[in-house]
């Protein structure tokens, strides 16, 4: 295997005998050789794009859901891998089939490898992985790419579940996933990353308005922290479909639901908060999930990426379930709808009943529900604190968490911050502050908590409403910093992102991503000013100087 997709990489190089993650050498060949069926469903489907002929909106959903899946932390289950790899091969069939002889026969072996051979599958994908491209650069400009569409992906496959889709974002997946097959010149990787970024923007806003056309517009919202005497499900994760769902089928039924990580944010949404069994959030960010889980005594549900391997002293496999791309050997995974209707969670139900109250770790309440709408409805009060004084500097620290020891850098510099700094974040980076006693700016928060990853598009829209507001012509004359940590692929599009929209100055740790070379980041820092973080004394001082 050679695996760099995400912050862990070995040695800051690359996993090559066992993921840091816990992901398998075989489960790592597995989903290269899923991508490179969904390369070969991509170039057919570009092609015929081209041609003028339509392509089914099911190939880029499906496209979308087979990249989500091989995210970090998303899929540890080989045989499920294995029918997402025959799903591929049906799909590209079918679609061939459908377009062969308009399309021309210059083709990618992709698009033309098959195989019924489970065996095959996994030495097929030993070959076809990151290192089947030789020169550094280009492989460095096509896995940037590669993984900056799986957060794309991942977000588009969230608005797709509540409806919304876009066939733009198809469109631009066919497209960008096809070039990654093909001998482009540097000048065209880098216009292709940087559409990725415009798309990432085109993608969260399609996603914020399927989240707030659902569920309503997040709101200012203190969450407990603390348990009841009921027993209780946890579910995690990021899909608010799902937690619509399982809300409606504890109701009445002396089953109390509790959020864990990136679902802390579903506290804030109006819809939900009718749901009186709907108690707070339970626990940390991803990577303390072993021990929450085995404390909370119930059924948990895992409903996208940030699933870890279960450590062997823990007894939790038994509550465990998985739906949608997730998926976990010995779990019990939740299938999909059918024909519009709602998933059927009576099994998780039933288990809890039988289950004791969660063990309470702490107690107390957390403050969120700062999207773009709420701080906008704030917007005088925040303009006239920067006026007089009271606001110096916004510090933008959204992003992933982590499990390493350099990631107390964010609760230093949280603490670091002068009393007129105000920080904004979304994702679960928000957990190494978001239970500091910070205080408050003449009400405001000094945190502003926008809610999960799939929330960054509102920390923009407020950067942006701020120029206008200030007039200023460029989004980097704001007194608005950005201190981000990442992880994990759907950051790196969220990166990108920022770049498309012309952010210089960005700060980025714990590590730069392996997956830039040194050429490549000499680009971003020569373009875009992208620094490292140092230390947190050094960079609050920069900071709050602006620079």
């Amino acid at each position: 295997m050679f695996c760099f997709q995400c912050q862990e990489a070995a040695k800051g190089q690359g996993c090559t005998i066992k993921g840091m993650c816990g992901k398998e050498n075989d489960t790592a060949d597995l989903q290269d050789l899923l991508i490179y069926n969904l390369k070969g469903i991509a170039v057919i489907a570009s092609k015929a794009r081209a041609a003028g002929l339509n392509v089914p909106e099911k190939t880029g959903l499906f496209i979308a859901q087979g990249l989500f899946t091989t995210i970090t932390n998303a899929n540890f289950n080989d045989e499920n891998i294995i029918g997402w790899i025959n799903r591929a091969q049906t799909l590209k069939k079918e679609l061939f089939e459908s377009v062969k002889g308009k399309i021309g026969s210059d083709l990618h072996e992709s698009t033309t490898w098959y195989s019924n051979d489970v065996s095959g599958f996994k030495s097929k994908g030993a070959t076809v992985g990151v290192l089947a491209t030789a020169h550094e650069d280009v492989r460095s400009l096509r896995e940037l790419l590669i993984l900056g569409l799986k957060g794309i992906s991942a977000y588009a496959d969230h608005a797709a579940v509540l409806g919304v889709t876009k066939d733009e974002i198809w469109d631009f997946l066919y497209d960008a996933l096809a070039s990654t097959t093909e001998d482009l010149s540097v000048d065209e990787m880098v216009g292709k990353v940087l559409k990725a970024g415009e798309m990432t923007v085109t993608t969260l806003a399609a996603l914020d308005q399927a989240n707030t056309t659902a569920y309503g517009n997040p709101e200012l919202t203190q969450v407990n922290i603390g348990v009841g005497s009921n027993p209780g499900i946890l579910i995690s994760g990021h899909d608010l479909k799902d937690m619509e769902e399982l809300l409606k089928q504890t109701e009445g039924t002396g089953v109390d639901v509790y959020t864990h990580g990136e679902m802390l944010p579903a506290n804030y949404y109006p819809a939900f908060k009718k749901y009186s069994h709907l108690k707070g959030n339970y626990g940390s960010s991803w990577w303390h999930q072993n021990e929450d889980f085995e404390s909370f005594n119930g059924p948990v549900l895992m409903t996208t990426n940030c699933i870890i391997p279960i450590k062997s002293k823990n007894t939790y496999l038994s509550r465990l379930f998985t739906t949608g791309v997730v998926s976990y050997p010995g779990a019990v995974h939740i299938p999909e709808r059918v024909s519009g209707g709602a998933k059927d969670f009576s099994k998780i139900v039933d288990l809890a009943k039988t289950c004791k109250a969660p063990l309470e770790l702490e107690t107390g309440k957390i403050i969120g529900g700062f999207a773009h709408h709420q701080v906008l409805a704030l917007a005088d009060k925040v303009v006239d604190a920067v006026k007089s004084g009271a606001i110096k500097r916004f510090v933008v620290m959204a992003g992933c968490d982590g499990r390493q020891k350099g990631r107390n850098y964010f609760t230093q510099v949280a603490e670091t911050l002068p009393q007129d700094a105000v920080i904004l974040t979304a994702g679960c980076a928000k957990y190494r502050y978001n239970k500091l006693n910070l205080g408050d700016i003449g009400g405001i928060p000094r945190v502003l908590d926008a809610g999960q990853c799939n929330d960054c598009y509102s920390l923009a829209v407020i950067a942006l409403k701020l120029k206008e507001v200030f007039g200023l012509s460029d989004i980097n004359d704001l007194p608005i910093s950005f201190d981000i940590g990442w992880y994990e692929q759907k950051a790196v599009a969220v990166l990108l992102a920022l770049l498309f929209l012309g952010v210089k100055g960005i700060r980025l740790g714990p590590t730069l991503p392996a997956f830039v070379s040194p050429a490549v980041l000499d680009v971003l820092v020569k373009n875009f000013d992208i620094k490292l973080i140092t230390e947190p004394e050094a960079d609050v001082a920069a900071i709050m100087q602006g620079k």
